[in-house]
């Protein structure tokens, strides 16, 4: 359809005044009912540009391009369709948990604007995975054979040493509805999370987790492949501790970084001092100096996906230079609006192209 003359790049600058007038939780919410709104109606193209095409080929799976949507901005798999529209080449819905749960009382969003990051402690808040499955069948998506990632976590209330148990019942439901599925033990926002990520705690969970993938891999006669969501505040020992445990254990890929605990770059601006992790800008340097490290631990065994402060395509060729082989954002989507997934498709395209 013909969708007039104002270019989105225009657009999107004017809708966000209005949005970050409200607070953060609530323009999360309306929107993404705007993005369904203009799907439906046929007026994507109002919002976003024509993507570059940049196949790629990770995991086993065929991207149309390397630009993905980060979990967490589409909790449930409520909106696919229609930020599939936007042009992205993959896009990962989550993080889920087995039972519905409310998360972290609100307030609990805040946008840093001077500094283009968000601190957020939703506490993976979501309608629990049979809902987010309802969505994921209903979608067109998927069905024309869209790449969707399914980001798994673990209940509030399950003990930290039975952890296990909520990731294998996700992994069990998601399995056959996925492209990939995230294990997230990464969130600093559920109490004692981060634990998993050291030595004995995920070496027990990689090894559960990588049985039950090839036991389900033969029951449905397709291979899913799994990805681990790791922090960016991790040292060097943590970090070459966790590539040898996903080579050992034979993970198929490694997404970093999460969001940080580090407040490096926000000090002293307004909202700040809140608790939660901070994305956007301010994490950038340090989640591609882990992912540059793990590169080098990993020795191209498993492929990387680089996620962490991307705000422009420059940014994106940054995280590919240092390693990654695909890229996520979210926060830069909330700060450019659509208009980010065409600028990195297009400086991405033409990254892989010298790099050939």
């Amino acid at each position: 359809m013909h969708c007039g003359k104002m270019p989105p790049t225009m657009l999107y600058p004017l809708i966000r005044k209005f949005f970050f007038a409200l607070d953060a939780e609530t323009a999360h919410g309306i929107g993404m009912s705007g993005i369904d709104f203009i799907n439906a109606a046929g007026f994507s193209c109002l919002v976003a540009k024509k993507v570059t095409a940049c196949p790629v080929d990770v995991m086993g799976l065929k991207f149309p391009n390397p630009v993905g949507l980060a979990a967490g901005l589409d909790k449930n798999g409520d909106h696919i369709d229609a930020l599939a529209k936007l042009g992205f080449g993959f896009i990962e819905i989550g993080t889920i948990t087995p039972h519905p749960q409310d998360g972290n009382p609100k307030p609990r969003l805040f946008r840093i604007p001077e500094a283009q990051g968000i601190i957020n402690r939703m506490g993976f808040n979501n309608a629990g995975v049979d809902k987010l499955l309802e969505n994921v069948r209903a979608a067109e998506f998927p069905k024309k054979g869209g790449i969707l990632g399914i980001n798994i976590g673990k209940n509030a209330t399950t003990p930290i040493e039975k952890a296990a148990d909520d990731y294998l019942i996700c992994l069990d439901k998601v399995y056959n509805d996925a492209s990939y599925v995230t294990v997230n033990i990464s969130s600093p926002n559920t109490k004692n999370l981060r634990e998993l990520q050291k030595d004995e705690a995920l070496d027990d969970l990689l090894s559960q987790l990588k049985a039950r993938q090839l036991q389900l891999a033969e029951q449905h006669g397709k291979y899913v492949p799994m990805a681990l969501k790791i922090a960016p505040d991790l040292d060097d020992e943590q970090i070459t501790a966790i590539a040898d445990a996903l080579r050992r254990h034979r993970f198929d890929s490694v997404i970093a970084t999460n969001t940080t605990l580090s407040r490096d770059g926000v000090e002293g601006l307004p909202n700040a001092a809140e608790t939660g992790g901070l994305s956007g800008k301010p994490v950038f340097e340090k989640s591609t100096a882990v992912l540059k490290k793990l590169s080098v631990a990993l020795a191209g065994e498993l492929p990387i996906i680089g996620v962490g402060g991307i705000m422009g395509g420059e940014d994106a060729a940054e995280k590919i230079r240092a390693g990654a082989s695909l890229v996520q954002f979210y926060s830069g989507f909330i700060y450019r609006g659509p208009d980010l997934v065409s600028e990195v498709a297009e400086t991405l395209a033409n990254v892989m192209r010298k790099a050939r």
